[in-house]
């Protein structure tokens, strides 16, 4: 029956170790019995760690592994993340920046009521964010989503983490190891072996041998030595659609231990890409990522130097290459890539995190048991995750189409037609006269849903043009009635003296959270 009882995830760091995570933790793997998960990765490759980002379903993850919140914040030195604010994405920079928010959370649920249409036709003052949320407000004033005597994994306010990425690997290992079952080996991989049918048998290794399994998880990030090397499986470069290929990254100080830390992540538009600025417990994690073919590293690494201020001159700064794209499968025999090996399309949204639980989680519930049913496995798999990593370039697209800035060269290519695909240029179109609604994102695995695509549409400044159709909007007073939830909200939320970010994060560090 070529049962599989034993997985071999290659490769460590998020990708790998919140993979083998949930593996273990879903077969129950600290039983001898059950299918085993082996997590092979190299003493020698450092983690690219500069500050993570990552969605509020990173939560649900974490606790359904047993993991106490509090601990890991503590030893993964996090923080807390409402959203993300972007500054001159829309025009060009000016003397006043311009900004808006993407953010977790809004008072009403825009698939049961759609607000957008009637904050459109009421040519509101208030930006689209403020209009359908509080959350800005809080992000403004350097506010926590929650309080120390909210229970753990709970928020008044949706939220996710900034991280360390080092440390986060970390102690995923640990617990992996020490709670779920993953046995450990530090080896570097010098050949895969691959039987008569194409699948792969064994790996061998410089210290541990050869090392056998069932089913292979490839997180070697782009190198994706399972995947791409040894199974063959081509790289799709859309380096032509998303041109940003190098990033330059610093870790900055704070200046004095009370310094207070922004509770979103800042994504600042520059002349060739965009500034990454995350505010962990102790430093800041920032980055500048952008196309080699529109600037020359050096002037790069000045622009990033200015942004950053005095303190970049005692710090050293790190060049990354990317490799942007996704493999023409993610699941080929008895191996599927997760992480880097799998695909890369920019950190922006924190997306790569997430798509990295989504494949944890479908791998754990489709997870075939013999080698009769990967096939058809394998074809879900693919199915699944071409859909998420299409539909993620084009939401990340969507930001570089919309934008009206004309000051350097590469924000005019950034938003030509030619490199768009046919899909989102259908919907930017259909949205010239409809509001986006839940009828654009129908299918379950939308990695961005309405929510997304309105706060950034809007902030934007992208106009719908509803004056054809004004007469089939005449649920006003039903919206009238939400627009005035949300500025309850506003007033009850301000009564809830919500502690600062930092006052919070020093708490959380000292006591924990309270328990559920």
């Amino acid at each position: 029956m070529n049962q599989v009882k034993h997985v071999v995830v290659v490769g460590g760091g998020t990708a790998g170790w919140l993979t083998a995570a949930n593996l273990a933790y879903s077969f129950n793997s600290k039983k001898s019995e059950s299918i085993q998960v082996t997590l092979v990765e190299s003493p020698d490759i450092p983690i690219i760690g500069v500050g993570e980002g990552t969605w509020p379903t990173i939560r649900t993850t974490l606790q359904r592994l047993g993991i106490d919140e509090a601990e890991f914040m503590m030893e993964c030195d996090a923080t807390f993340k409402q959203g993300t604010c972007f500054v001159n994405w829309a025009d060009n920079p000016s003397e006043n920046d311009k900004s808006y928010y993407h953010l977790f959370s809004t008072v009403n649920d825009s698939y049961e009521f759609n607000l957008a249409p009637y904050w459109i036709l009421s040519e509101s003052k208030h930006n689209y964010a403020s209009a359908v949320g509080l959350q800005g407000d809080l992000c403004d004033k350097n506010l926590a989503p929650k309080k120390l005597t909210t229970p753990a994994y709970e928020g008044i306010q949706n939220y996710s983490y900034h991280l360390n990425a080092g440390k986060f690997g970390k102690f995923l290992a640990k617990h992996a190891t020490k709670n779920l079952g993953v046995k450990h080996l530090l080896a570097n991989v010098e050949k895969i072996n691959l039987d008569c049918d194409g699948y792969i048998e064994s790996i061998d290794t410089d210290v541990k041998g050869r090392i056998n399994g069932d089913f292979f998880i490839d997180c070697t990030g782009f190198k994706s030595m399972l995947l791409g090397e040894a199974l063959d499986i081509d790289f799709i470069d859309v380096s032509d659609v998303l041109m940003n290929d190098t990033a330059v990254v610093m870790q900055v100080p704070y200046e004095n231990e009370q310094e207070e830390i922004r509770p979103y992540t800042k994504s600042i538009a520059q002349e060739a890409g965009w500034i990454w600025d995350i505010g962990l417990i102790d430093r800041r994690g920032l980055g500048y990522v952008y196309s080699s073919k529109y600037t020359s590293h050096e002037r790069a690494e000045d622009v990033f130097r200015s942004y950053v201020g005095d303190a970049a001159e005692k710090l050293n700064a790190r060049k990354i290459n990317m490799k942007v794209g996704y493999r023409e499968k993610y699941f080929h025999k008895n191996c599927v890539a997760i992480g880097l090996s799998a695909a890369f399309i920019e950190p922006l949204e924190a997306s790569a995190i997430f798509l990295v639980e989504a494949a944890a989680n479908m791998l754990r519930d489709q997870f075939p048991a013999t080698r009769a049913e990967m096939e058809l496995v394998e074809e879900k798999f693919n199915q699944s995750f071409h859909f998420r990593w299409k539909k993620s370039i084009d939401f990340i697209k969507l930001h570089y189409m919309l934008s009206k800035r004309t000051d350097s060269q590469y924000w005019i290519d950034s938003r030509l037609k030619k490199n768009c695909s046919q899909s989102l240029l259908n919907q930017i179109e259909h949205w010239k006269t409809h509001c986006p609604s839940k009828y654009d994102f129908d299918n379950v695995y939308e990695p961005f849903v309405l929510d997304s695509y309105l706060y950034v549409l809007f902030g934007m400044g992208y106009k719908s043009d509803l004056q054809k159709k004004i007469n089939n909007f005449n649920e006003s007073k039903i919206a009238d009635k939400k627009f005035l939830m949300v500025k309850a909200a506003k007033e009850m939320l301000a009564k809830e003296n919500l502690p600062s970010h930092r006052e919070l994060l020093n708490k959380v560090y000292q006591y924990g959270f309270s328990k559920i």
